[in-house]
């Protein structure tokens, strides 16, 4: 059960949305959930990684890349989609650097589903330790359909820290949109934690410029 009290929750987005009006920036800001953990021990407890699709948000700047075969090298091309083919790939050599350079330049990757098997060997860890593994595209996918799918995804990935934030909204949406974010975000984030609420000490929202809302 969600232990959010429904007015506090209301009254930081309404406060939230409010700074973003009174102070208008150059760019749309983004809504932040920031989570501080208790009771876990990083260099100990299994950490967890988790993904969830949030279908009133999307992060309309977030770059993706397609890791092609050759059928998917063509569609890419014809879509205007970003797309690196085996050769493009090979080309890195599996370079450290570049690897890390290729993984900052993209939000999401996703690969052909002949080669996903093959991208450790292709580029080494990199990518797997940016927290940024392809997912799968099949052949017949609708490939813009799933960038959009990409785009709707928020992460939660513990490290080495016991402070996580993430993405839930930007400014444009409506106060409802994003009380219902923060509900799903939250109750998806406690579901993956090994004591469930016991384990949360604190939950914060702000925009990407303002302050910090405390909701829990």
């Amino acid at each position: 059960m969600s232990k959010l009290q429904a007015e506090t929750l209301r009254e930081a987005v309404e406060t939230v949305l409010e700074g973003s009006r009174t102070k208008k920036r150059n760019f749309l800001e983004t809504v932040e959930l920031q989570i501080g953990l208790k009771g876990y021990d990083p260099s100990k407890d299994k950490r967890f990684s988790g993904v969830l699709e949030l279908p009133n948000f999307v992060k309309r700047n977030a770059r993706v890349c397609v890791l092609a075969d050759q059928i998917h090298v063509d569609e890419a091309t014809e879509l205007g989609v970003a797309h690196m083919s085996v050769e493009d790939i090979k080309a890195l050599k599996k370079n450290k650097k570049k690897v890390k350079k290729l993984a900052q330049q993209y939000d999401y990757f996703m690969a052909s589903e002949p080669l996903i098997r093959r991208i450790p060997r292709l580029l080494g860890p990199g990518l797997n330790k940016a927290g940024k593994f392809p997912s799968v595209l099949k052949h017949g996918d609708d490939m813009l359909e799933k960038i959009r799918q990409l785009r709707c995804t928020v992460k939660f990935q513990m490290k080495k820290v016991v402070c996580l934030n993430t993405a839930i909204g930007d400014v444009s949406q409506s106060e409802d949109d994003l009380v219902i974010n923060v509900q799903l975000a939250v109750n998806f984030l406690v579901s993956m934690l090994k004591k469930h609420w016991q384990n949360v000490k604190c939950l914060y929202i702000k925009s990407s410029m303002g302050k910090p809302q405390r909701i829990f």
